[in-house]
């Protein structure tokens, strides 16, 4: 037999639905916020912030700079600071801290950076200084 929903059974599914994506976004924006900002502002421990980049980002640090990823994280221009903007579409989320925007996918291992100390560039893609294939 079929189920009817008046209007305000409908109603309630929808707030209740509703709810449920807020509560799942807010969510997904602290985890966001929080690994942005570690990244940003973890002055002495360069492993833990070696920790929270992607495999591939990583590499492709180490590749660049010649180096081990907690010998070149240092030399990022990584200011730090609060959390601004954030934005988080499915698995992918950008968040600017401070003057730096910081690109993060989800993993299964949780959020990590993709790209980080990125600057915005009239018409074209953020220039990043670190960032992956």
């Amino acid at each position: 037999m079929a189920r009817r929903f008046g209007r305000s059974g409908l109603f309630v599914s929808a707030v209740g639905a509703l709810l449920l994506l807020t509560g799942c976004s807010s969510l997904q924006r602290s985890d966001v916020e929080q690994v942005a900002t570690t990244f940003e502002n973890q002055s002495g421990d360069p492993e833990a912030r070696c920790d929270l980049l992607l495999p591939t980002t990583r590499a492709a640090l180490e590749e660049q700079e010649q180096a081990s990823c907690a010998e070149a994280i240092g030399d990022l221009p990584l200011q730090g600071g609060d959390a601004g903007e954030i934005q988080v579409w499915g698995d992918d989320a950008q968040v600017k801290v401070g003057s730096d925007t910081v690109f993060l996918n989800e993993t299964s291992s949780g959020w990590r950076v993709a790209a980080a100390a990125c600057t915005p560039r009239e018409d074209q893609p953020y220039d990043c200084e670190v960032e992956g294939p």
